[in-house]
């Protein structure tokens, strides 16, 4: 029954990635888009996984300090105790002085310790950073290609459409503006028709009325 259950869970895992591997190639940006998305998330969390460790070096250092006043404290209280020869008092102040000692040591370690960690966090958080811009900029790069490719695709188009289809649409274009040209030309010869015969009968007219010079 296991076996049934891990061979159906590589069976939808592996029909899951061959579908994002579909979609990658018909739409790269797209998911190029989505892993950017995921990218930014895991940054962010880094982001707030460094601020969390700048708070644990200042409550470390903070710690350490009561620590120390403590032990300093203790210390004096001790000599005190141990002049006026009280020696419950003196030894309680010597064994809280030791455990004030031994705290502050672990507390010092542990923020040396937590500095080294910050900086390789802040290290990685700064090449995340820059890994982050650099596939931004991939992005953009991506997208200026995708368009000049798209472009052209469409320019080709165009030219196979008019060099093979002698009814294109720059072909219609053309015809429609000589049809223009002709209804235009023909509308004006048609209306300026009367007029012109008009003006040769005038002229006609004088030619006969004007007398034979002798």
């Amino acid at each position: 029954m296991a076996n049934l259950f891990t061979r159906l869970k590589d069976t939808i895992s592996a029909d899951f990635h061959e579908a994002l591997d579909q979609k990658e190639k018909k739409n790269p940006i797209a998911m190029l888009n989505q892993y950017l998305r995921e990218s930014e998330k895991e940054t962010e969390k880094v982001r707030k996984l460094v601020e969390r460790q700048y708070q644990l070096r200042d409550e470390f250092a903070r710690e350490y300090q009561s620590a120390q006043d403590m032990s300093e404290k203790r210390k004096h209280q001790a000599e005190v105790a141990q002049k006026a020869g009280e020696e419950a008092m003196y030894e309680f102040a010597v064994k809280e002085q030791q455990e004030y000692e031994a705290r502050a040591e672990r507390l010092k370690n542990s923020r040396i310790e937590s500095i080294e960690q910050l900086e390789v966090l802040e290290q990685k958080y700064e090449e995340m950073k820059h890994k982050l811009k650099d596939m931004h900029l991939k992005r953009m790069e991506l997208m200026g290609r995708e368009n000049i490719a798209r472009a052209h695709h469409r320019m080709n188009q165009v030219i196979v459409d008019t060099a093979d289809k002698p009814y294109s649409k720059f072909a219609e274009m053309d015809r429609y503006i000589e049809d223009l040209e002709y209804k235009v030309n023909s509308s004006y010869y048609r209306n300026t028709f009367d007029s012109k015969v008009a003006q040769l009968e005038k002229d006609m007219k004088d030619k006969e009325n004007i007398p034979a010079q002798s």
